[in-house]
């Protein structure tokens, strides 16, 4: 169903505001005079489902000007080497890049998925996966919903490192590893640091997703690359370190619904294993089947011991259980980006038990710990 352009417009605003403002100067920037652009915001009316959002429009601007890399637009796209910050210039060279190349833009957004495949949050579920592993007792097998290319599904393989207020700092994963990872931790009042074992025991894995990425393919490659925000170019340098990374280690990643084929994606996974399911940012596009997914969770942890960590939006997630929780709506503070919260969520008896562990930024740059 088509979604009526003011909508549009006002999800580019909300973008802009809470997920880019004083994170991406230029996606900030681009997004907000598309918010109030007809032509522009309209490519996206072609968009399936709840796709029709600005990270989208972004990623199809950054892979139109990947694919033409001398356009002065590239300028300020330090992804493709440019060096210019925002400027009088940088907007009416977006709008008139892309209006010129409507026609492959509008074929982009009707036939591609967001698919950012964030490795930084990796950093950000560990403590929570850690956790869940510690309640089940060991080994633990991993089912990632929204897996995009599955790159936190290697979690396990990942090194961390941690920097807490006061220059303490709190150290995990492999010490060799060919991804590291780095993350401030503040502590909320009353919080204590969490308690980070070494290692995680992941047994088995697997990824759920409507449309896999498969990293052998270098046009899926350069998509996901491309759903990478443009000022970031660390983002896709650690993008490119972890994908390699993968294809040393492919995991089994199924094409599917997330509520429909939830049930048949968790019994490819030994089930004398714990399950955790983890979902990074993915209910956001489930849009009113969140509760149906919430609702499957539970059916299968009436079959077997079930944790879900979950990151993302309150609203687009841990609201479905947790619908009073109103404070953790918005940032905890004026030009915070901890926009973001982590859950960890059990069910007994057939009912749910949500744990909010802390606050976060979007992409994994830094977490707040909640009091317990």
């Amino acid at each position: 169903m088509a979604i009526a352009l003011e909508e549009i417009k006002q999800r580019l605003r909300r973008f802009a505001e809470v997920e880019c403002r004083d994170v991406s100067p230029l996606y900030d920037h681009l997004a907000t005079q598309a918010a109030e652009d007809d032509d522009v915001a309209g490519l996206l009316t072609d968009a399936r489902g709840g796709e029709a959002r600005g990270p989208l429009l972004m990623a199809t601007a950054h892979r139109l000007i990947q694919a033409d890399p001398i356009h002065p637009l590239s300028r300020y796209y330090p992804s493709l080497g440019g060096f210019d910050g925002v400027d009088a210039e940088t907007w009416p060279l977006f709008r008139q890049f892309l209006l010129e190349r409507a026609d492959k833009a509008r074929a982009i957004i009707g036939s591609r998925y967001t698919q950012t495949n964030e490795v930084r949050r990796a950093s950000l579920v560990y403590p929570a996966v850690a956790a869940a592993a510690k309640e089940a007792g060991g080994k633990i097998a991993l089912l990632e919903v929204g897996c995009s290319a599955g790159l936190l599904l290697g979690l396990d393989r990942f090194s961390y490192r941690y920097q807490c207020d006061g220059g303490e700092q709190l150290v995990a994963g492999p010490a060799k590893a060919a991804v590291g990872l780095h993350c401030a931790l503040d502590l909320a009042p009353g919080a204590v640091l969490p308690k980070l074992p070494k290692k995680v025991s992941v047994a088995a894995r697997a990824g759920l997703d409507r449309a896999p990425v498969d990293l052998a393919d270098e046009e899926a490659l350069a998509w996901l690359e491309a759903c990478v925000w443009a000022d970031q170019p660390d983002r896709i340098r650690l993008l490119r370190t972890a994908a390699a990374e993968q294809r040393k280690h492919v995991p089994n990643l199924i094409a599917g619904d997330g509520v429909d084929d939830l049930a048949s994606a968790a019994a490819t996974l030994p089930e004398d294993l714990p399950l955790v399911v983890l979902t990074s940012h993915a209910l956001a596009y489930f849009g009113d089947r969140r509760a149906e997914f919430v609702d499957a969770l539970g059916a299968l942890a009436a079959t077997r011991p079930l944790w879900w960590v979950t990151v993302g939006f309150y609203a687009a997630g841990l609201k479905v259980i947790l619908p009073d929780r109103t404070d953790l709506a918005d940032a905890p503070a004026p030009g915070s980006s901890d926009t973001s919260v982590l859950g960890l969520v059990t069910w007994s008896s057939g009912a749910p038990t949500a744990r909010v562990l802390a606050r976060t930024t979007p992409h994994g740059q830094r977490m707040t710990w909640l009091p317990s």
